[in-house]
């Protein structure tokens, strides 16, 4: 069945409407018909089965025949400080993150990242990455948009991470995976966990030292050095087993 986010403002008691884009991609791509069922989230968690009742030109109305369906979101927030990696690889890792379960999603600025972007770029880059993010949160049935920030420099995320009930930094010099067992085995509903992942050239040593000075705890993601895509992926969905499973 097919996901579409609505505002709230948009969903009365017994219909909802949609406006924007999802009208043409409604109409014309999915060639959807009245008395087709979808689910409208609105963002904030609220989820709907709806069904198509009338079909504008500008708009589409639809009846809600299931109201507040059970919430497929994580019991905790999932928090990735991504060390700024080229394009191509920024919109992989923000596709299967948001589809893996991360809540909010930080580029980070560190020493060894290969990009470096300008003001302008920075908001042209972060209004394209939500975009991927919301076709990821609708392909995957996620029942809110995971935010996409702007870069932000290193200093700066540990700053954001300070408040955090877990921090995670997986580093290649970590000498095993036990670090990051007994961490994820302490985790219970409603916590905040960071992780922070380094850009194609890794870690400054300097980095982990202040990474660590933060409260972070340096984790292994096993025997072999990952790529920054990889590893992210890799401890997203290793977090996401974990939660899901003993929560």
């Amino acid at each position: 069945m097919f996901h579409f986010f609505v505002s709230p403002e948009n969903i009365s008691e017994q219909y909802i409407e949609i406006v924007g884009n999802d009208v043409n991609h409604i109409k014309n791509v999915l060639r959807m018909k009245v008395g087709e069922r979808f689910v409208a989230n609105d963002g904030n968690g609220g989820s709907y089965c709806c069904s198509v009742s009338e079909i504008y030109d500008d708009r589409i109305v639809a009846e809600i025949e299931e109201g507040q369906l059970m919430s497929n979101e994580l019991p905790v927030k999932l928090v990735l400080f991504q060390g700024l990696p080229k394009a191509d690889k920024m919109e992989l890792i923000i596709q299967k993150g948001v589809e893996l379960g991360v809540s909010e999603i930080y580029p980070v600025e560190m020493t060894r990242c290969v990009v470096k972007l300008d003001d302008k770029k920075k908001k042209g880059k972060t209004s394209r990455w939500q975009s991927i993010s919301e076709s990821a949160a609708k392909q995957s049935g996620r029942t809110v948009i995971p935010e996409i920030h702007e870069p932000v420099p290193f200093a700066e995320a540990l700053k954001i991470a300070e408040s955090f009930d877990l921090l995670l930094v997986p580093y290649e010099c970590a000498d095993s995976m036990a670090a990051l067992r007994d961490k994820l085995s302490q985790v219970k509903s409603g916590m905040t966990i960071g992780i922070f992942i380094g850009p194609e050239g890794g870690y400054e040593e300097k980095e982990i030292e202040k990474a660590k000075a933060a409260g972070g705890e340096i984790v292994s993601l096993g025997k072999r050095i990952l790529r920054t895509e990889t590893a992210s992926i890799a401890v997203l969905a290793i977090c996401m087993f974990n939660i899901e499973a003993n929560l």
